[in-house]
């Protein structure tokens, strides 16, 4: 997770916080320690409120029925692979409604 995080904050700097669930991996007291170390904030949505964070809940909703629901996956590379086909076509292909039609790329680009 940090690795990804520094990537990301390489690429487009710190957010000014980040929103996520309660999760285990996401309030781990090291991960939240670097997180104040970088200078960012974390929001916690209450317990059973996903509508808190609709974005990924949304997310998530469609990533398992266009993705997950419709496969099979017999080894973690297969899984690897699928998931990510899936992932570059919802960013560079798919149209998003809340995008005004235009998919993340082309709406990256603007």
């Amino acid at each position: 997770m940090r690795a990804v995080m520094s990537e990301l904050i390489s690429a487009y700097g710190s957010p000014e916080h980040i929103r996520s669930d309660n999760g285990s991996e996401l309030i781990e007291k090291s991960l939240r320690s670097w997180y104040a170390d970088e200078g960012i904030k974390t929001l916690y949505i209450e317990p059973g409120s996903p509508w808190q964070n609709g974005y990924i809940e949304s997310f998530n909703g469609r990533l398992r029925d266009e993705c997950l629901n419709r496969e099979w996956f017999y080894t973690l590379t297969e899984a690897r692979v699928v998931i990510e086909d899936w992932r570059w076509k919802y960013n560079n292909i798919r149209p998003h409604r809340s995008l005004g039609l235009l998919t993340p790329l082309e709406f990256a680009a603007k």
